[in-house]
């Protein structure tokens, strides 16, 4: 064989494998072209089930324009209204410092009274006490039976002493009458 007729045959072979390397490209672009066009149709359908939607945000949208315009007057009030507060704070920061002051001059003047009328209750006291004399202290607590006579009181009971003889006097122990013998029945 020629030389030329080997090259005739290789160019030959190399053209059916171009041809069958065509064939099998074209084979899988009409496979993405189809994959393709059901995702275009997909697409489409989704767009228009978002048109109403996209319709409804529009006229939201719109009504929501005159509540926007509002929102700037709104935010301005309250800054100043903020302000005003902060101002009344400052204040009512000033007036708690006095009052504290106010009331802490009181308590000194309360307990500077307090401590006079305490020292000069006391010299009344001394002056107008009388002196007990001290009795005699039991040499231990004795209740009386039923046999025992009862002391005479109008409750049937020792009274106690007044707080103010209780530093000099001896400690007494009280008696009861028995239940039967009671006046409060």
């Amino acid at each position: 064989m020629d030389p030329m007729q080997i090259v005739l045959v290789i160019l030959a072979l190399a053209g059916v494998w171009a041809v069958v390397e065509l064939a099998l490209v074209l084979r899988r672009i009409r496979g993405v072209v189809a994959s393709l066009d059901k995702t275009v149709e997909q697409v489409a359908s989704t767009i228009e089930e978002a048109r109403p939607v996209v319709a409804k945000l529009d006229g939201v949208v719109d009504e929501l324009q005159p509540a926007v315009a509002q929102i700037e007057p709104l935010l301005k009030q309250a800054t100043v209204a903020v302000e005003a507060l902060s101002a009344d704070l400052v204040e009512v920061n000033g007036v708690l410092r006095d009052v504290s002051a106010v009331s802490g001059a009181a308590s000194s003047a309360s307990n500077a009274v307090t401590g006079i009328v305490d020292g000069a209750t006391e010299k009344v006291h001394k002056l107008f006490a009388k002196p007990r004399k001290a009795e005699p202290a039991p040499a231990s607590p004795v209740l009386t039976d039923a046999s025992e006579p009862v002391a005479e009181a109008s409750d049937n009971a020792q009274a106690p002493l007044a707080e103010e003889d209780t530093d000099t006097a001896p400690r007494q122990y009280f008696t009861y009458a028995p239940a039967e013998e009671s006046d409060h029945e």
